[in-house]
């Protein structure tokens, strides 16, 4: 059973068409995490009543990723075999790599990315900045292969294998998902590529551009901590990379997965 996850905080107008292509690719269950919205976007997808769709609502905000963790739980649980990540503004022409990131699960693939940077002509520092941690964690973990492509970018797929060898709250940071799966011996490959303008995630300010960066330069460093068995810390040349890490809801993360 081929699942889809996305997350959806206030995307109205973007989370149908982001639906649409799921649809067309042929996913059998469509789990939106629909969390902390302030407008119609849980509306707009109650209107589609479509059978597969199975809402996982929270009236607060679970922070950035956490909504993988729990719609992996809810995919898992449903048996699985492969399970999508798109996030619900990603209104680009995805349904080529989705294709391409489930063929890769179909042939043994456990962690599937995208390449969202296939070119390196139009990066700006800050885009350069994110880069360098990103290269840097696959290259010390041993996976060159994987350049700058990184889980917490573009559309992922992950096996059923996955889903039981690799702690699914770890989602909620994706480098130390990567770590993990390539720890416990998971096979990890690039198999989708799509330049990073053409997903038409939504684009908002600068001040939540640098809250990005910092949230994936911290989740890297994190998770090269734990690859290399150390304290886990997000510091690096005496700057803490936080970002929007401070805003992740462990505690709801937690009662979830007691239930």
């Amino acid at each position: 059973m081929l699942a889809a996850v996305v997350p959806a905080q206030n995307e109205e107008k973007r989370i149908t068409r982001v639906l649409r292509h799921l649809r067309t690719v042929g996913v059998d269950i469509i789990l939106p995490v629909v969390n902390g919205c302030s407008d119609n976007t849980l509306w707009e997808i109650e209107a589609l009543d479509w059978p597969e769709i199975k809402i996982l609502h929270f009236s607060h905000s679970l922070g950035i990723d956490v909504p993988r963790s729990i719609g992996a739980k809810v995919a898992r649980d449903m048996g699985a075999g492969c399970v999508l990540f798109v996030d619900g503004d990603m209104v680009g022409e995805l349904i080529a790599p989705l294709l391409s990131l489930e063929e890769a699960i179909r042939k043994e693939v456990d962690l599937a990315l995208t390449d969202c940077y296939p070119t390196s002509d139009y990066h700006s520092p800050l885009t350069q900045q994110v880069l360098f941690f990103r290269r840097r964690l696959n290259s010390l973990c041993g996976l060159e292969e994987l350049g700058v492509a990184s889980p917490s970018h573009g559309p992922v797929a992950v096996s059923r294998h996955f889903l039981y060898q690799v702690p699914l709250q770890a989602l909620a940071i994706p480098p130390l998902a990567l770590a993990k799966a390539h720890l416990s011996q998971l096979t990890i490959r690039v198999a989708a590529s799509i330049p990073h303008k053409n997903l038409q995630s939504a684009v908002k300010n600068d001040r939540h551009a640098h809250l990005v960066a910092d949230t994936i330069i911290g989740d890297c460093l994190e998770a090269l901590c734990h690859y290399m068995g150390i304290p886990p810390s997000r510091s690096f040349q005496g700057r803490e990379y936080l970002g929007y890490h401070p805003q992740r809801r462990w505690d709801i993360l937690a009662d979830f997965f007691q239930r």
